[in-house]
């Protein structure tokens, strides 16, 4: 048995090491398809542990054959590779402070995160409160239930500020149940949280996901009273595809009680992201794109222009958040890019978070680089905009 074990050892090593460089490449180019996206959001926002994994083939004895040695040397390169994204994550937490600070005034006396980016819990994981959410029924539209699951403010000892957090999954999926982390954390720091679903495409194409979450904003605000919750300081939060929902819901609504709108990896002009697709094999946005809004833009040009938030900037467009990751295989970059051109030129309050080594759904891991970063953006940013009714 012994002998056998020598003969595979070193083959083992060599196939763990070169298993870790593969994946952690992935750190550094743009997943092909969607099987490899997901690895590609493990690879930067679990990179150091990826990298602790990587050096299981420096365990004793590593040196004694020649696959064992080959399998180190990939172990160890996969292991720098894979720290890429955190390295680069640290000049981007220094200057976050500054840059929020700039955009929206200084941070509220108290910030639940000490720094942009605690290195400890990048491995023992952002603390949370306990709790579980209050699932509420808003209302009901062509005989589908519209719910939500509410978060009160903990320790509240007056109306809660209100976020409204509206999921992704390219119109046609998704729940309001999804990554629960940041409504948790948030309900810990003294806001009412409410995670809400819609109705999805293509059975309901636009605009009934951006009226289910209005009526979800007139709800809450009715019952304000009841659910602890302050109707004058509400902000919408969404992801993806919610955050193009969070950002139109808060542009168009002309309602000084939204303070402010925050926007993860969102499409803001809905005729680019069809001129500029994604890559089919990891989503295919154009079909995304067309059971949402009905069909191409060239035959429903009203309905694009309506969705895309970007049209709807002004003078009264309340202060905005964007997070979004530099290679965003999904929805690219540049969606966030233009929204940010335009909300300068109307000297806005804004702020486009770059995180330049993330994809998308890069806060999926709520303890990663991208998790921990954009965290404390959104409490900053949620700490000036509802209490300044100036921004």
């Amino acid at each position: 048995m012994r002998r056998i074990l020598s003969m595979i050892e070193g083959p083992l090593r060599l196939i763990w090491g070169a298993g870790a460089a593969a994946v952690s490449l992935l750190a550094l180019f743009e997943a092909p398809t969607w099987d490899l996206f997901r690895a590609a959001v493990v690879a930067t926002e679990w990179g150091h542990l990826l990298a602790l994994a990587a050096l299981a083939p420096l365990l004793p004895g590593w040196r004694r054959t020649r696959a064992g040695q080959v399998g180190g040397a990939l172990g160890i390169g996969a292991a720098l590779v894979a720290l890429t994204p955190l390295l680069r994550a640290l000049p981007v937490a220094q200057a976050l402070p500054a840059q929020l600070a700039a955009a929206f005034g200084p941070p509220p006396p108290e910030l639940g995160r000490p720094a942009p980016l605690v290195a400890a819990d990048l491995l023992r994981g952002v603390a949370l409160p306990e709790g579980e959410p209050t699932a509420l029924i808003f209302g009901e539209a062509d005989g589908q239930r519209l719910d939500l699951d509410f978060y009160p403010a903990q320790g509240a000892t007056a109306p809660a500020p209100l976020l409204v957090v509206v999921h992704g999954g390219a119109w046609q999926g998704g729940d309001k149940s999804e990554m629960p982390a940041l409504s948790r954390y948030l309900a810990g720091r003294g806001y009412a949280v409410a995670a809400v679903n819609y109705r999805l495409a293509p059975r309901w194409p636009f605009p009934a996901a951006r009226d289910d979450v209005r009526a979800a904003v007139a709800y809450l605000k009715g019952r304000a009273a009841e659910l602890g919750v302050d109707p004058t300081r509400i902000a919408l939060c969404g992801r993806s595809a919610g955050g193009q929902i969070a950002l139109l819901v808060a542009y168009t609504a002309d309602d000084p009680a939204i303070r402010g709108a925050i926007s993860f990896y969102g499409p803001t002009d809905m005729v680019y992201g069809y001129a500029h697709p994604s890559n089919p094999l990891v989503l295919n946005s154009t079909e995304a794109l067309e059971f949402y809004l009905g069909g191409p833009p060239e035959r429903l040009p009203a309905a694009y222009a309506a969705a895309s938030p970007i049209s709807f900037v002004g003078q009264r467009t309340p202060p905005t958040l964007l997070i979004h990751g530099r290679r965003d295989e999904l929805v690219f970059f540049r969606q966030s890019q233009l929204l940010d051109a335009a909300l300068s030129a109307a000297d806005r309050p804004h702020l486009l978070l770059d995180l330049p080594w993330a994809t998308h759904a890069a806060d999926f891991n709520f303890s990663g680089p991208s998790g921990q970063i954009s965290t404390y953006a959104i409490e900053h940013f949620l700490g000036t905009v509802m209490l300044n009714v100036e921004l």
